[in-house]
């Protein structure tokens, strides 16, 4: 009988197996590298990307910066002019207000038969102090008070007969207190369309 040794041929197979193993880990691990150097590559342009894209915003950023700088000052400057606007406005209204309230009262008064001797006012309340010829002359007269726009409310408080001797006269001191008129707010143009 023929005895073959395959020990040395075995050994030769085993190797090459060992060398086509390496060599496919080898393949594997090169494939690999180069797998992460292709994302490393596509990463890295996307971050440029990003990055350019960054810079155009800040610089973006930094105009529309100024913008609003410019804004801020206009608007402060805007309110700045509504409030000298309104201080305007209140000024008007309280010069108006005392010289339409007189001039009403004044023409309330009837002639030569009642004189005022004091006017105080109080935020709302008006307080009349006067002489007149006669009880119904201060009839009269709270009569064509009530009637002014200014003055909602007139209340009598107090009459008092007096005697002067020296004219031989009997007079009435009245004391009246008037409640003054809330102004109406005017309608806003805006108002009036909606209506329509």
């Amino acid at each position: 009988m023929i005895r073959i040794n395959l020990l040395p041929f075995r050994a030769a197979r085993t190797r090459e197996n060992i060398k086509r193993q390496i060599s496919i880990f080898a393949l594997v691990v090169l494939l690999m590298f180069a797998g992460i150097g292709y994302q490393y590559c596509g990463l890295s342009g996307k971050l440029n990307e990003v990055k350019a894209e960054e810079k155009k915003v800040k610089e973006e950023l930094k105009s529309y910066n100024k913008i609003l700088k410019k804004i801020k000052a206009l608007n402060k400057t805007i309110k700045s002019l509504k409030a000298k606007l309104r201080v305007i406005k209140q000024l008007e209204k309280g010069k108006s207000g005392p010289v339409l309230l007189l001039d009403q009262i004044s023409s309330a008064v009837p002639k030569d038969k009642l004189w005022l001797t004091s006017l105080t006012q109080k935020k709302k309340s008006l307080r009349l102090t006067g002489t007149a010829m006669d009880n119904a002359t201060v009839a009269l007269f709270m009569d064509n008070l009530k009637q002014s726009k200014q003055i909602s409310t007139v209340n009598l408080q107090s009459v008092k007969l007096r005697d002067i001797k020296k004219h031989k006269l009997r007079v009435s001191d009245f004391t009246l207190k008037c409640n003054l008129a809330t102004p109406k707010k005017k309608k806003s143009k805006k108002t009036k369309k909606k209506k329509r």
